[in-house]
């Protein structure tokens, strides 16, 4: 299959006012996008965003493009991109697009896309709009041009959504819960979901201005959040990327839970009440504490590439509903069709109701091992990882780590960044093989 030019792994994404992310392109983007669902008798496109500054910028190049090539638009305003596969869903819309850049800073932007059942595009699909993207612009007759409107209760048609995949036997009165939005599209209603179910919510993280998304805040930075949870003396803390397609969780002493965790609660709790099907999918970069802690449920486990997208695959093809990585991704194919913050936050805030326990010692089974990870910037189009030198010191720290470790080197599919991640039983090891690996990438690069 060709190598794709502009996707990534999760839709397009740069910075703002440099290619691909420039008003002209996502014109042509739009166009191009049209032209190739047409082709499927397409018609209508839900397009929804985050609380970017450059959304309505590129909300405007993207549904001009998409009227050019026959396509209407109704557009939701900010809301979380599993909204959009969910309303795309409902209102039986041709495809849904969000624009974000998930969990990065507000001067990166992208664009994400839905099929017609909530699903991320096939490969195929993305590179027939590749390849109509250098075809040369055109417009319909006036007559046939897509026309544009707004679906003014999305928000609380997705709330709805979400607070039905709570149990219906259970309240959140006995919970106080501090959340974190990120200054992102979950602002206006994780905080409502959470209050509608019962829960005392103390809510951070819920006054963009634009150019505050994910800064110091969120899924990606929890200082804010742990602080205000033992201040609160809160149960629990929820923490969303820009977008609300990831969850951090906090337990009340202010401990980090991430992904893997996240996904070892759900997963055990259905073994417990016979409702897991097969197994559970994570990725590469998934804790061998996960693996190990599921081993011992007798829950198997399968790695897939690092991705929501190569988590879906891999579920689909294996029969199987439950997979996360431990960014935060958390995918329950009963309840929804993509990774969905708010929905899987609730999950566990269910798993502790239904265990009369706290996030703290629900965690108490699964030990994560010692786990580096650092960026280091690179080229959107080299890749050092190729050199020898990378190669020969990656092979090294192997052997340092005497079979109880690992080490892996991938380009990220979302950021021009190296990610380097060690795992091993000593910290300091790891720290240590991490960092190395990572000065010898910065002399390439």
């Amino acid at each position: 299959m060709r190598i794709r030019k502009y996707f990534g792994t999760d839709g397009i994404r740069g910075r703002v006012g440099k290619l691909p992310i420039t008003p002209d392109f996502i014109l042509k983007l739009g166009w191009s996008v049209g032209k190739v669902l047409l082709r499927y008798d397409s018609r209508e496109i839900i397009i929804g965003k985050d609380t970017r500054i450059s959304g309505y910028m590129l909300e405007s190049s993207l549904g001009a493009g998409l009227s050019a090539a026959g396509l209407s638009t109704a557009l939701t305003g900010p809301i979380p991109t599993p909204a959009i596969a969910y309303l795309t869903r409902t209102f039986r819309a041709s495809a849904g697009i969000v624009i974000s850049a998930s969990h990065n800073l507000f001067d990166d932007n992208g664009i994400k896309f839905f099929s017609n059942e909530g699903r991320k595009l096939s490969d195929e699909v993305e590179l027939a709009i590749e390849n109509e993207i250098e075809q040369s612009f055109t417009c319909v007759d006036s007559a046939i041009l897509g026309q544009t409107t707004c679906i003014s209760d999305a928000t609380r048609r997705y709330i709805e959504f979400c607070k039905g995949t709570f149990p219906s036997y259970l309240t959140l009165k006995t919970l106080k819960i501090v959340v974190d939005c990120a200054n992102g599209a979950t602002y206006r209603i994780a905080p409502n979901v959470l209050r509608d179910l019962g829960a005392k919510v103390i809510a951070i993280g819920v006054q963009p201005d634009g150019i505050n998304i994910n800064k110091n805040c969120g899924s990606t930075d929890l200082r804010l959040l742990q602080s205000r949870v033992i201040e609160e003396k809160a149960d629990v803390g929820l923490a969303y990327d820009g977008d609300g397609d990831r969850i951090i969780m906090v337990d009340h002493l202010g401990h980090k839970v991430d992904g893997d965790q996240i996904l070892y609660l759900i997963a055990r709790e259905e073994l417990y009440r016979k409702e897991l099907k097969g197994g559970v999918v994570g990725t590469i970069m998934s804790n061998m504490g996960l693996e190990i802690a599921l081993r011992e449920l007798g829950i198997p486990f399968a790695r897939s590439s690092v991705g929501d997208r190569y988590v879906l695959e891999m579920l689909r093809e294996k029969g199987w509903r439950l997979g996360a990585e431990n960014s935060g991704h958390v995918i329950l194919l009963d309840k929804t069709t993509t990774g969905d913050g708010i929905i899987a936050g609730l999950q566990v805030l269910a798993v502790m109701l239904n265990n009369n326990t706290t996030l703290y010692d629900l965690c108490s089974d699964i030990k994560l091992f010692p786990q580096r990870v650092i960026n280091v910037s690179c080229s959107r189009n080299g890749n050092p990882l190729e050199s020898i030198q990378v190669q020969e010191v990656q092979s090294k720290a192997e052997l340092e780590l005497k079979g109880c470790g690992r080490v892996l080197l991938r380009k990220s599919g979302t950021e021009p960044l190296i990610r380097i991640m060690v795992e091993g039983d000593n910290m300091k090891q790891v720290t240590f093989l991490a960092q190395h690996i990572a000065h010898v990438i910065k002399t390439i690069v």
